[in-house]
């Protein structure tokens, strides 16, 4: 059973910065996708940064130049850097991962963790 568990979220001022996190287990067989999603599963919203079975990470054009994602692959955790923060980021940021299979075919990400808040001020 696959689980993901965010942290680092909070509440900081324009301009500032966070790093989230995102410890996975149970992804023990295969290659898979991971990303950071606002909102949660089922809203339809892509992620703003993703990265795929082989390290290549993608950005949302929105975020692309502030957010870096990156991944501990033998402690299996999942970052998001995100700097120059906007008001507009705010949202609950959500860790989600899936087989490279489904990723590469397009389907909504298969795991999702719980959330973490992200409130940026003005």
């Amino acid at each position: 059973q696959v689980e993901l568990v965010e942290s680092g979220g909070g509440s900081v001022q324009a301009g500032g910065s966070l790093r989230l996190s995102c410890a996975a287990s149970g992804m023990t067989h295969g290659s898979y996708c991971m990303g950071w999603f606002p909102q949660g599963p089922g809203k339809g919203r892509e992620g703003v940064a993703t990265i795929d079975g082989d390290g290549r990470p993608s950005y949302a054009d929105s975020v692309r130049g502030r957010f870096t994602i990156s991944k501990d692959k033998a402690k299996n955790i999942l970052y998001l850097q995100m700097d120059s923060l906007k008001p507009e980021d705010s949202d609950t940021y959500y860790c989600a991962a899936t087989p490279v299979e489904w990723c590469a075919a397009g389907f909504e990400y298969g795991w999702w963790g719980q959330g973490t808040q992200v409130t940026v001020s003005s």
